[in-house]
Formats: C-alpha cells, sequence, structure tokens
C-alpha cells in the first residue's frame, strides 16, 4: 500500500512516528509532507523521518486561507506523482481534499470537537473520521471510536520508556520537585477567541517555593521568562514530563501527555470542560484537572505540591488508565492495512461499521 501522510503540528509527528515505521517495516510505502510550525522539523529530523515541507507558518490567521491554498496545490503535484492509495492526517483539509480531488481514500483522526471550521472544511471529503471514544460528538457514518487518545499512540508503554538522563542536561537530581509550565501562541484557527493563563508572573513566583520551574512556549516568550525555558531537545520532552512533579499549561495536548504519564496535569484555558478526552481524564481517572480560572488552577497546583505521596498516587492511576485502553498504534496500523487499494466508488470489502466492529471501543 502506498500512503501519504500529512503533518502539521508538532504532536502529528509524534502520533504518527510508530504507524509510520511499523507501516515500512510491513513493506508499504509511505510519504510524509510537513508543515513548518514550531519544532515540527526538528522532530521529523531528530527521528529520521525524510518529508517533504509544504508552508511555513506566517503570523496572523489571515495567512490561515493563504497556507491552505499553498499546501493544498503542493500536495496534489506530489500525490500525482506518488499516486497513493490512502491519505491520513489529523483534522487535515489539504489530504481531504486532495485525496476526494484524485478518487483515493482518506482517514481523518480528530480529538478537539471545538475545530468546527476544520471539521466542516474535512469531512465532507473523507472516507473515515476517526475519533477516541470519549469523544463527545456523533459525527455520523463515517465515525470510527476506539478506547484510547492521541497521546496513547506514542506514550503507550510499548512504544516509550523515560530517560533518566534528560534529568541531568536540565540540572535536575532524582526525585527532586520540579514543575513544568506551557504556554501557546493561541494562533491556530480553533484558537480563535479562547485565552488561557492571564497571571503568568504570579504563578512562576507561587510554584518557586515549592521547587524548579521551567516553561515550554509555543512561541515567544517575554524577556522576564527567559531564564526558565527549557533547554534540552524537543525529542526529550516526554521523559521530562515523566519524572516532572506537576505540569500546568495551556496546552492542550502537553496536559494529556501529562496525565497519560502519570504526571499531575492542570490544563488552564477557556476551552476547559469543552473537550472528552479532558472530561474522561478527571471524572473517570483524577489524572488531570480543568480550570477556566487562572485563580482557581494556581490553588490546585499549590494543593497538590504540598502531597508527599502525589507521583505515587498518579502512578497507580495511571496503572488504571492503561488497563482500559488499547494500543492506539496497532489499532491505527489495522486499520490502515484493512483498506483495499481501489479508488473510492469501488469499495470492494470495506465498510466503516464493520472496521468500527474491530476497534476494541
Amino acid at each position: 500500500m502506498r500512503v501519504i501522510v500529512d503533518i502539521g503540528h508538532p504532536a502529528h509527528v509524534h502520533f504518527f512516528k510508530n504507524a509510520i515505521w511499523n507501516l515500512e517495516k510491513k513493506g508499504h510505502h509511505v510519504l510524509v509532507v510537513s508543515r513548518d510550525k514550531d519544532v515540527v522539523i526538528e522532530l521529523l529530523n531528530a527521528y529520521n523521518i525524510p518529508h517533504t515541507v509544504l508552508s511555513k507558518v506566517k503570523k496572523g490567521k489571515i495567512y490561515l486561507l493563504e497556507e491552505l491554498f499553498i499546501r493544498e496545490s503542493k500536495l496534489y503535484k506530489i500525490a500525482r506523482k506518488f499516486n497513493p492509495d490512502l491519505f491520513i492526517g489529523i483534522l487535515s483539509p489539504e489530504a481531504a481534499h486532495v485525496a476526494w480531488a484524485l478518487g483515493k481514500k482518506s482517514i481523518i483522526f480528530n480529538d478537539t470537537e471545538h475545530a468546527e471550521l476544520a471539521q466542516k472544511m474535512t469531512y465532507p471529503f473523507c472516507d473515515i473520521i476517526c475519533t477516541p471514544a470519549s469523544f463527545k460528538k456523533d459525527v455520523g457514518p463515517k465515525q470510527i471510536r476506539y478506547r484510547g487518545y492521541h497521546e496513547m499512540a506514542y506514550l503507550h508503554p510499548a512504544y516509550f520508556s523515560p530517560n533518566p538522563e534528560v534529568l541531568k542536561e536540565l540540572g535536575v537530581e532524582a526525585g527532586e520537585t520540579f514543575v513544568i509550565l506551557r504556554f501557546i501562541s493561541w494562533g491556530a484557527h480553533h484558537d480563535v477567541g479562547q485565552h488561557g493563563i492571564n497571571n503568568k508572573l504570579a504563578l512562576i513566583q507561587e510554584l518557586e517555593k515549592f521547587g524548579k520551574v521551567f516553561i515550554s512556549s509555543e512561541g515567544q516568550m517575554a524577556e522576564e521568562f527567559d531564564k526558565y525555558k527549557i533547554k534540552v531537545p524537543s525529542e526529550k520532552i516526554h521523559s521530562l514530563l515523566y519524572y516532572a512533579t506537576l505540569c500546568v499549561g495551556e496546552g492542550a495536548t502537553m496536559a494529556v501527555e501529562s496525565a497519560i504519564l502519570g504526571t499531575p496535569s492542570i490544563y488552564v484555558s477557556s476551552l476547559a470542560g469543552s473537550m472528552g478526552n479532558f472530561s474522561e481524564l478527571e471524572e473517570n481517572y483524577g489524572l488531570l484537572f480543568n480550570y477556566s480560572n487562572s485563580e482557581a488552577a494556581l490553588k490546585k497546583a499549590v494543593e497538590l505540591l504540598k502531597d508527599p505521596e502525589l507521583k505515587k498516587t498518579w502512578g497507580l492511576k495511571r496503572d488504571a488508565l492503561l488497563r482500559d485502553k488499547v494500543d492506539v498504534t496497532e489499532f491505527m496500523v489495522k486499520l490502515i492495512e484493512g483498506i483495499p487499494g481501489e479508488k473510492r466508488g469501488e469499495k470492494k470489502g470495506f465498510s466503516v461499521s464493520k472496521v468500527s466492529d474491530e476497534s476494541h471501543v
């Protein structure tokens, strides 16, 4: 099978990397197209994943439509030459559009309920929409729900083992209390009109009373925060999250990653409560806390940091989570291999409902 993978965000690199490697080991041909956003290129190069850059993110939401046109034009030319059987991406309009234009199949993954514009642009053109079982929306007959989260495609114990050497790079002793803060740029299409932490300096000053504070930032930080910036390679961030005492931030992906790794996670955003995976992680497993109010989030952070058994308790919660979930990469590879190579309209033996029955929901 010939597959095109569209990667537009650092989290997409992690989500697809194991599936890409597994597919290639099985003899499939995979072509990766990328977007120069944040550390996407850095991660792809670090993992030795060959790729073709379609576009570079520009500041300002006005350029999003222009960039989409550029990505679709370049992807169309590449696809005509590569002749794929299948396109896959995470809520990728360009992948769905080009697949539809060429009469090919496409699988779109999505775990972001509020990304309504991208959904409207993507869903009508794709063949399958894969969402976590916790996804709050029913999007119709194309939907396949699986028992897991995007982040489990790379943080499941089958694929991830933390490396304690990262602590030395950061100047932290084993067992030492430290907190990771995650700030985002709020530049994504689904972030329009949203906001997160409004008292960053006060948050840092309070958390420093308990241990070291490190910041991961999607955009340019104010100079006063430079001394807190994490200075380790991007591909090592998950080991750092694993050993952290607490993670507080505006970034949805890192909030879920921390929870899955057994690190207490506090998500601070006006979007709190709108996404099914966050609600499930809080209500069913107690691994993550959702707040739209920065002051309430800070109060919770202080409460957690005063608990000497915090990491031990969260380790047990993580074990319970892993027992309930599937290997998302394995699910993804089986789904891809289960789709025949015929063009759209000739789906011999192909049925979304049949695949859904086998998705371990």
